[in-house]
């Protein structure tokens, strides 16, 4: 079962887009830069962002094989990949079966907005897959835990607090390192002598944009879930920000790393 819909994905496709660090972009553009085809495995692909996002950064012989768990979304995904990319579509549990993934002719591993959902155990488990390929992995939009809102809410703190708690829940991989995940993978692969660029890719969200009450609404829920928020202080808080959104007056910055860590040798 998918952890997300694919109505939530487009919604946030164009957020993503516009997000994606430049500097990291440019790195993996140089890393393939003088090869004239690359063979690429996208990791919980889900609707297929990745692929169209990275299409202009590669050369233009690309094959992509997409990996998800949910049958609808790699259809999805199949459907929109960009004219001239060649994509093929593999149902994996990837909480099992990671290895699958990465098996077969590769030469780069991507994935987005993923990393923030697994287990310290499965990404070390990745890494260590990734490493002993000696292959480069481009990972985009991992969540950080910053959280800015415009103007400020004496309960924002409270509320973000509670939200990143939250996200260190397990979904499906483990106890999820959530915003910790990027920190984590960077660290893991320059110790195995990796080359890493990374930056923030942060979301920019305006009032009249419809995300901003979406994500009030989710990290209201979340910190409904947890014990040791009134509820008072959460449902205060959400009516204040939905108020501010609605009078065009408020914004939000939602805090990413993105990171691209290549082998000192490539295989």
């Amino acid at each position: 079962m998918s952890l997300f819909s694919a109505d939530w994905l487009d919604r946030r496709e164009p957020h993503d887009r516009r997000a994606r660090n430049p500097a990291v972009l440019a790195a993996v553009t140089k890393a393939f830069a003088n090869d004239a085809s690359v063979s690429a495995v996208d990791l919980a692909c889900g609707t297929g962002a990745t692929v169209r996002a990275l299409g202009e950064a590669l050369p233009r012989h690309q094959h992509w094989r997409l990996i998800d768990n949910d049958l609808g979304l790699l259809a999805r995904a199949k459907a929109a990949a960009p004219q001239g990319a060649r994509a093929n579509i593999m149902a994996i549990d990837l909480a099992r079966d990671l290895e699958a993934a990465l098996d077969g002719p590769v030469d780069l591993v991507t994935t987005s907005a993923f990393l923030d959902l697994v287990s310290e155990d499965w990404l070390e488990r990745l890494v260590t897959e990734i490493a002993a390929r000696r292959l480069p992995f481009y990972a985009a939009l991992s969540y950080d835990g910053r959280v800015v809102m415009t103007p400020v809410d004496d309960a924002d703190a409270t509320i973000v607090s509670a939200f990143n708690r939250h996200q260190t829940s397990d979904k499906g991989f483990g106890p999820a390192l959530g915003p910790a995940s990027a920190a984590h993978a960077v660290t893991m692969f320059e110790r195995l002598g990796y080359q890493v660029v990374q930056g923030k890719a942060d979301w920019r969200i305006e009032a009249s944009d419809p995300l901003q009450m979406e994500i009030v609404s989710s990290m209201a829920a979340a910190a409904r879930e947890l014990v040791g928020v009134p509820q008072a202080t959460i449902e205060g808080w959400a009516t204040r920000r939905r108020i501010l959104a609605a009078a065009g007056r408020s914004t939000l910055q939602i805090g990413h790393i993105d990171f691209f860590a290549r082998p000192t040798e490539r295989r």
